[in-house]
Order: C-alpha cells, then sequence, then structure tokens
C-alpha cells in the first residue's frame, strides 16, 4: 500500500515538473492538487493550468498494463499480462465533473474549460480514444490551442480563487464527501442529478435492473445495484 501511494505521489510531481519545464508560467498558471466546493459534496482535481488559451483541467492516472474503454464507457478496464483485469471509473467522465464543477465555482462557461487525461506509467492505450486522452505529450497538446478565451485581466482573479480553495479545503473532509457520495443511492454523483432506478432493454445484461442518472443522455452515470 505504501509502494502505491508513494508511486501516485512520485507521478504527479513528475507531471509538476513537465508542465513547470514546458509551459511558459507567464502564460499558463498552474494549480496543483485543488479541492474546490460542489452542489454535491468536494471534487478533487490533479492539475488546472489557467491562461488566456483556456483552463486546462488534467486528470492524470498512473497505470501500468494495457488500458481499454470508450469515450462513453461507464468504466474502463486496465489489463496485465498474465490476464489480472480491473475495472476503474472512465477518467473522461470524471473530468466532466470536474470541468462542470470548476464553471460553476468559477462562474464561467463551461466552454472555456478543456478536459485532458493523462496516463503516466509502463501503460499503453490499446483502443481508439479522442485526442485529449494521452501516455506522452500533454504540454503539447496544451500548447496547440490558441484561441483566446479569456481576457488577459481576468486571469489573475481566476487564480487567486483556486488557489485560497486549496488552502480553504481539506483533503479528509473531501474523502469523507467521495465516500458519502459514491455509497449515495438517490444523488449522481457524477453531475449532481438526481437516480432512478431503470431496467435494462437489451445487450446481456437484458432485464437486470440498476440505477441510472436522470439526466441521461447527457449523463451516463450507472450504479448496479
Amino acid at each position: 500500500m505504501f509502494a502505491k501511494l508513494f508511486n501516485g505521489w512520485l507521478g504527479e510531481k513528475m507531471v509538476q515538473f513537465n508542465f513547470w519545464l514546458q509551459l511558459d508560467e507567464k502564460v499558463y498558471q498552474r494549480c496543483h492538487n485543488v479541492i474546490i466546493p460542489s452542489a454535491n459534496g468536494t471534487t478533487q482535481i490533479d492539475h488546472i493550468l489557467v491562461s488566456t488559451y483556456g483552463i486546462f483541467v488534467v486528470e492524470t492516472k498512473n497505470f501500468n498494463g494495457w488500458i481499454f474503454g470508450n469515450e462513453h464507457d461507464a468504466q474502463w478496464t486496465q489489463s496485465f499480462a498474465g490476464g489480472n483485469k480491473f475495472r476503474f471509473q472512465n477518467p473522461l467522465h470524471q473530468n466532466y465533473r470536474h470541468t462542470k464543477c470548476l464553471s460553476e465555482y468559477l462562474g464561467l462557461p463551461h466552454e472555456v474549460f478543456r478536459s485532458v487525461v493523462f496516463f503516466i506509467g509502463e501503460c499503453k492505450i490499446k483502443t481508439d480514444l479522442p485526442p485529449n486522452v494521452m501516455t506522452h505529450g500533454a504540454a503539447t497538446h496544451i500548447k496547440s490551442y490558441r484561441q483566446v478565451l479569456i481576457p488577459q485581466t481576468d486571469i489573475q482573479g481566476i487564480t487567486q480563487k483556486l488557489r485560497g480553495a486549496k488552502s480553504t479545503q481539506s483533503y479528509f473532509s473531501h474523502l469523507h464527501s467521495l465516500t458519502e457520495r459514491h455509497e449515495s443511492t438517490t444523488v449522481c454523483p457524477k453531475c449532481g442529478g438526481t437516480l432512478v432506478e431503470r431496467t435494462a432493454r437489451k445487450g446481456p445484461n437484458e432485464g437486470r435492473t440498476f440505477l441510472g442518472c436522470q439526466k441521461f443522455p447527457s449523463c451516463r452515470y450507472v450504479k448496479n445495484l
């Protein structure tokens, strides 16, 4: 367990160093490990880069093995050579919630936020995924955006509000909020919508009852009963 936590911490520090090395701090204001309040608790965000070209929200995953997934799947799969497989939450869905929470918290339109999912570690993505999901070149991807979306005069205020949130929100209170959110059978942990009981109408799980977000298809969160 300690080794896993240390590797995760080391991976995050490597990403921070990479951004410091490759992204001009006069153009991209960096905020790391930010916990912000949301409509249904708190949400923790690995890296936020504020610029006139948009606010880049980076979700990092320190994984090994092969990664299989689909843009719309609720969960993706991590597979190892020995045959072991593990399921994990679709990070695109996870980061979508991050951008929505930030939009509400900062009072900015959702269109100015750019989601980036960055896998670090010895892993390989084995299925076709959008270009904002990557195993290398995150800084290059971020610098490819050149359309001005936010006035330069607003950058300092946005950054100060994010850094203020980081200093006031407790990591332990966030863990408590996260546990409550994912154990809920009434509130969607992804978007804060209402969970309703549904029945699968086709496929291998036809007839199976599950909880789904009332905001489907804009939110595709599901919870097994």
